[in-house]
């Protein structure tokens, strides 16, 4: 990684966090711009059935989740851990996704303002100073049952 010039494994650990929480913390919170600078330009986010390119595309998957509900906050639930030998780096943490249901959602059946929270992972690899690729794992399941949706 570039940032290692003068800062060791440690500095590249300390980079490495600061991109995740600007990930957890300011993306998803609705400052969607945080992805052209902490996402590379060849970035290759992986969503279950989903795959976007680049930081334009990483920003309007968050921004569509963000038109389901209002209110969003999450929280940083387990790390992040960070693996910063050997290479680039790669991120691991469990985060918490808050929020009120704004309505939309096919098969829904929840009212409007019903509360929500639901869990999931994120891994990222890094690549000189900012993630090329990211992976996520999110209780949808749960997330739907709790909007009615399901049973």
């Amino acid at each position: 990684m570039t940032v290692r010039a003068g800062g060791g494994q440690h500095g590249v650990m300390e980079v490495l966090d600061g991109l995740y929480r600007r990930w957890l913390f300011e993306v998803w919170n609705g400052d969607f711009g945080v992805t052209g600078q902490i996402l590379a330009p060849d970035f290759t986010g992986h969503w279950p059935n989903l795959e976007v390119r680049g930081p334009a595309e990483a920003a309007d998957q968050v921004r569509r989740s963000h038109e389901y509900f209002t209110g969003v906050r999450t929280s940083l639930d387990v790390g992040p851990v960070i693996d910063g030998s050997g290479g680039d780096g790669m991120v691991a943490a469990g985060w918490s996704f808050h929020g009120a249901y704004r309505g939309g959602i096919p098969g829904a059946t929840a009212e409007p303002g019903t509360p929500v929270s639901f869990r999931g992972q994120d891994i990222f690899r890094a690549r000189d100073g900012r993630f090329a690729e990211y992976w996520v794992v999110s209780d949808v399941m749960g997330m739907m049952t709790a909007l009615g949706a399901l049973g």
